[in-house]
């Protein structure tokens, strides 16, 4: 190789030549340039010998004013909470996830005892399967007034936290109820006791998912569309197949539900110690905007709260898909405590059947909510519903088919039927829910979180309460009893029609979940125009 020695003038450079014009070097460029010694050398790769420079740059700045493209194509997500201003630690992020996590895995869960609690109440306590369905829907009520709770959440701090002392005060309840049913011998022997205590729990279950909903919504913002919510229908999901798998095994071998209400009882327990252990001013940031800053009275925070609640519910965008989801509940009548009790009592089936049917049930939950994950959320809204409904209407036939035993005919036995088919219904109207949960999360205006997703999960309730009460009269009207279920086909099918209505006004369902969000985005911007324009004139 050739060694070449480049030598200048000691008041030339390089880089910047010598001109009467010449100015020092812009700071944005170097941040010094100097003549090393004649001894230092750099080597080039290239090269066996070396340069000696006599001019070199030293610590070269980017162009601040036009940053380099790779920092833009960079997938940096902010920490900086959105429409609040607040500061937000990752570390909170992953908090939220692992206390949100664990409540709706617990919630998930909670068919553990209730698997128990529907046998004793069926062959212990002898219920009519009427008087079976009444008691399972009115244990619900508690959730009805999900709004109240979740406008307290978003209205009123607790020591400093938002959301977890709901969480703490709701597990609490919970404990309370199922270990008094599992350790007081009373509470277990007649109706009105465990009522007692089912509505308590319910309750508790009630002001726990508030929170956690609330928490995923304030979350949802910051990661995809409908991450959060798939994880937590995922949780959900785990929960319930353990819940149904273990609480058939456990109920056969033991034939004592008490020993589930008290197991269900230490998982709630360590759910409690978790939630009191987790210090929320890692997970949620204090609120910033200025009228936190100004102390109000109860009164007026609460009817602000609630004026703001009325207001995003009467949104277009909102109130449309919300009442599509709550009509699509209300006009099926359910007849799910009267085709539990023909399994139970006619068929004969062994509660680990049943229990292993609804982890078939859960699993179909997961996966459908790992592919809509990845794929399914990517088909317009409107059409994703529209096959989903079908779907769950034709579902319900399975239950026609094994009334009628055309399994049996088929050679296939009553076992594997159920385990096979029986959950299909159940599995299609928990997943529906998804797409309503992401569209609602998008749509949640700020400071509303906890109050919005309570007003829907509240709705849902209602709407399932109703739905349960007019199965209940649909099967006195039809004739179905303990000792005659032949009437029980007629009733499928008229679940069947009943399903397929909600498909007349599937036009309140946005065509995608961005569509929505667009025109409340449109509507905004014409509001906001509104004023300017009158002032002009």
């Amino acid at each position: 190789m050739i060694s070449v020695t480049v030598t200048t003038p000691k008041p030339k450079n390089l880089f910047i030549p010598i001109t009467p014009t010449t100015r020092s070097p812009p700071s944005l460029l170097f941040t010094s340039i100097h003549n090393p010694p004649h001894n230092q050398k750099i080597s080039y790769p290239n090269s066996r010998k070396s340069i000696i420079p006599n001019t070199h740059i030293l610590k070269p700045l980017l162009n601040q004013t036009q940053p380099p493209k790779s920092l833009y194509t960079l997938p940096v997500r902010t920490n900086v909470q959105d429409n609040y201003g607040c500061h937000l630690l990752h570390v909170g992020d992953r908090q939220v996830l692992g206390l949100c996590g664990l409540g709706y895995w617990v919630q998930g869960l909670r068919c553990f005892p209730w698997l128990a609690l529907n046998f004793h109440m069926a062959q212990g306590l002898n219920l009519h399967p009427s008087t079976l369905q009444l008691v399972q829907y009115s244990a619900n009520l508690p959730m009805v007034a999900k709004p109240l709770y979740g406008i307290l959440s978003d209205t009123f701090d607790i020591g400093g936290a938002q959301r977890i002392p709901y969480i703490t005060f709701g597990v609490l309840l919970q404990v309370l109820s199922w270990s008094t049913l599992a350790l007081i011998p009373v509470a277990g022997g007649t109706l009105s006791t465990q009522m007692a205590c089912v509505l308590l729990s319910n309750l508790g279950a009630s002001f726990a998912e508030v929170a956690s909903d609330a928490l995923i919504t304030e979350r949802s913002k910051k990661y995809k569309a409908g991450e959060l919510q798939s994880y937590a229908f995922m949780a959900l999901a785990a929960g319930g197949i353990l819940g149904n798998f273990s609480g058939g095994f456990f109920l056969k071998r033991t034939q004592q539900p008490k020993v589930l209400f008290l197991i269900f009882s230490l998982l709630l327990s360590f759910q409690l110690a978790i939630s009191l252990t987790t210090k929320e001013n890692l997970l949620v940031s204090p609120r910033c905007s200025n009228h936190h800053l100004v102390q109000k009275s109860v009164s007026e925070n609460l009817s602000k709260q609630f004026s703001d609640l009325i207001t995003a519910v009467t949104e277009e965008s909102i109130l449309r898909p919300l009442s599509w989801v709550v009509a699509s509940v209300a006009v099926v009548p359910m007849l799910s405590g009267t085709t539990f009790c023909y399994q139970t009592q006619s068929l004969k089936l062994d509660p680990s059947i049943i229990g292993i049917s609804k982890v078939i049930g859960q699993l179909l939950v997961l996966s459908a909510t790992i592919v809509y994950n990845s794929c399914l959320k990517r088909i317009p809204m409107r059409k994703l519903i529209y096959w989903l409904q079908i779907m769950y209407a034709v579902s319900m036939l399975s239950d026609f088919f094994l009334v009628k035993q055309i399994n049996v005919r088929l050679g296939i036995s009553n076992e594997i039927y159920v385990l096979c088919v029986s959950a299909l219904t159940e599995a299609v109207a928990q997943f529906k829910i998804l797409p309503f949960s992401v569209l609602f999360a998008n749509l949640c205006p700020p400071g509303c979180e906890g109050s919005l997703v309570a007003f829907l999960a509240s709705a849902l309730c209602l709407s399932s309460i109703f739905s349960g009460f007019s199965g209940v009269v649909l099967a006195y009207l039809i004739g179905i009893s303990t000792d005659d279920y032949s009437s029980l086909p007629l009733g499928i099918i008229l679940q069947v029609v009943a399903a397929l209505l909600p498909l007349g006004w599937i036009s309140q369902i946005p065509i995608s979940q961005t569509a929505g969000k667009r025109r409340r985005r449109s509507k905004r911007r014409r509001a906001a125009l509104l004023p300017a324009s009158s002032s002009e004139g």
